[in-house]
């Protein structure tokens, strides 16, 4: 089985970094002629997020507002989806399925099957609520060690979801390897530093650490801005005078922001990646991350950790990197560093080789 990877069926949510991930491996893949058929769930994508789309050759997109397996309700959706999706691979034809949920993995697909495990509701309870997932997420994670065990090939942002993987649902997983995210480098660059601190993501996510941040600022001489959506987090605490709600930004406007902020924060108790960071890192600014263990397996020392959680903690460590500029500049550079390594290229190549990889691996059991 020598032919190269010529269409991808991929599966991807609106709802967060997913999508972004989906868009940049579309973009890299079309560079390599492989053309990608896109099909999203979890509500229908939003008038920028087409225009993202339409903008790459050969790029499908084939939007549903089907529910994902982790939102409320979802197992009628999940169970119409699949047989959305098994009817897209028969039309389509594609050499490959690249599922970035958990909801289908262990479908009578007929192409080879990559899922990537971009994070779960099981090592995000265990890191946000500190006990274990309650009885009613138990169909759940069921579903997700079904799909997990039927993938040919299981991928992850980083080792440390990996090894959750590992822990939370029993599994060996020998057919799984690590990929770290990438990001356009063209998309995110440095301006003149302003004195403000900057933060992005889900607002609602309590993972985030987000109205954690929002409480130090009020220790701080400098501003804090975040940018995101609230959801229904209507008691989400954040001072006139300390800090300001940018709502939900584009991806231009973002980096507009990533460009002038001097200090990018983002105390989270559980991020498998975390793509803002990348943004931030790409844009020049020095990194105030939450202590845990895929943040530094992927930043090292180029930043700060914080404990998550702790206000004054957090103050404190941000509080430092404003009064020194020569630390702040060092921290800067080395994310900077780092984060051009981590493109959207590198990881193209990376998951054109696991393709290929997979449709051999079939395709040798199936003769």
């Amino acid at each position: 089985m020598n032919r190269p990877v010529q269409r991808v069926l991929m599966s991807a949510d609106t709802v967060g970094g997913v999508w972004t991930f989906a868009i940049e491996l579309a973009r890299a893949f079309s560079r390599q002629d492989v053309e990608v058929v896109l099909a999203t769930m979890g509500g229908l994508p939003s008038a920028a997020q087409r225009q993202e789309a339409a903008e790459i050759p050969r790029l499908n997109l084939v939007a549903s507002e089907f529910k994902l397996e982790w939102m409320p309700d979802p197992w009628q959706d999940v169970e119409e989806s699949g047989r959305w999706l098994l009817d897209l691979e028969k039309a389509y034809e594609p050499d490959v399925v690249h599922l970035n949920s958990f909801g289908h993995g262990a479908l009578t697909w007929r192409k080879p099957v990559v899922l990537t495990a971009h994070s779960c509701v099981a090592s995000w309870w265990k890191a946000v609520k500190r006990v274990p997932c309650p009885p009613e997420w138990d169909r759940y994670i069921k579903l997700v060690r079904h799909s997990l065990l039927a993938a040919d090939r299981v991928t992850t942002p980083s080792g440390a979801m990996l090894q959750s993987l590992r822990h939370n649902y029993g599994l060996r997983l020998e057919a799984a390897q690590v990929i770290l995210n990438g990001r356009r480098r063209d998309l995110f660059s440095p301006k003149a530093k302003e004195q403000f601190v900057l933060s992005a993501g889900r607002l609602w996510d309590e993972a985030k650490g987000l109205a954690t941040l929002a409480q130090a600022a009020s220790y701080l001489p400098w501003p804090v801005y975040l940018a995101g959506e609230l959801g229904d987090r209507t008691g989400f605490a954040c001072g006139e005078s300390h800090c300001r709600m940018l709502g939900q930004l584009s991806t231009d406007q973002l980096a507009g922001y990533y460009a002038r902020a001097a200090i990018y924060a983002l105390p989270a108790r559980y991020e498998p990646f975390g793509l803002s960071v990348l943004e931030a890192a790409l844009s020049g600014c020095a990194l105030v991350l939450g202590d845990i263990d895929s943040l530094r397996e992927i930043w090292g020392d180029a930043a700060v950790y914080v404990r998550p959680g702790a206000p004054a903690v957090i103050a404190a460590a941000i509080g430092e990197l404003m009064g020194n500029p020569v630390l702040r500049h060092k921290l800067a550079r080395e994310s900077m560093l780092r984060a051009q390594d981590l493109t959207a290229e590198r990881m193209a190549n990376a998951y054109i080789d696991v393709y290929g990889k997979t449709m051999k691996g079939r395709y040798a059991c199936a003769s």
